[in-house]
């Protein structure tokens, strides 16, 4: 009989296999996806009150197979862009459970992870919270300078507004995390003026 480590363990290699089909690599030649699973899943650690092995898990699908929904195969547009995001929410909660009970975690366990990749209580349930948490400090830390670099046409009132919406999704621990990021001093003037503002 499988004990429940060996479930999780069987699930993350399902869950990095399925990372590891994205064509997009990193500067070091690792499948992006990957890298940045690895990366949700260290900032979760810290900003989750109880970072269990199950939501740890859970971190490193917050963008499972998003590379295989391309942006572009939705209409232009916030509505477009929104509509894009939502149904990445299911079709990611959903590939999460169906490998989690490939890999022998109880249906409880493969539900409660769908519920947080899916983003459903968000503010109110810890799991998801958490990984909302992770996905901004990620964002922080490793995407916001090349966010800034395609969008160089945005009026500074712009980054400022997405910066402040992405503040106001993170609960207070992961705000005091955010500050141990070194950011450039543009950026992290920018960052300064959202936080201040409001």
């Amino acid at each position: 009989m499988t004990s429940p480590s060996q479930s999780l363990a069987r699930a993350r290699e399902l869950i990095d296999t399925a990372h590891a089909g994205d064509p997009k690599r990193t500067a070091d030649g690792r499948p992006a996806e990957l890298v940045y699973a690895d990366r949700v899943e260290a900032w979760a650690a810290r900003a989750a009150a109880e970072p269990t092995p199950l939501l740890l898990l859970a971190a490193r699908c917050q963008h499972l197979e998003r590379w295989t929904v391309p942006r572009t195969t939705f209409p232009e547009g916030k509505a477009g862009y929104l509509t894009w995001r939502r149904s990445l929410y299911t079709k990611q909660a959903d590939r999460a459970r169906t490998l989690l009970l490939q890999a022998g975690v109880p249906a409880p366990e493969a539900d409660e992870v769908a519920t947080w990749v899916s983003k459903t209580g968000l503010k109110t349930n810890p799991g998801t919270q958490a990984l909302e948490d992770a996905a901004c400090l990620v964002f922080l830390e490793n995407e916001i300078e090349a966010f800034a670099a395609q969008h160089g046409d945005y009026p500074r009132e712009k980054f400022v507004e997405i910066i402040r919406k992405t503040w106001k999704k993170m609960s207070p621990r992961a705000q005091a995390l955010a500050g141990t990021i070194t950011l450039s001093p543009e950026i992290g003037a920018l960052v300064t003026e959202a936080v201040t503002a409001g």
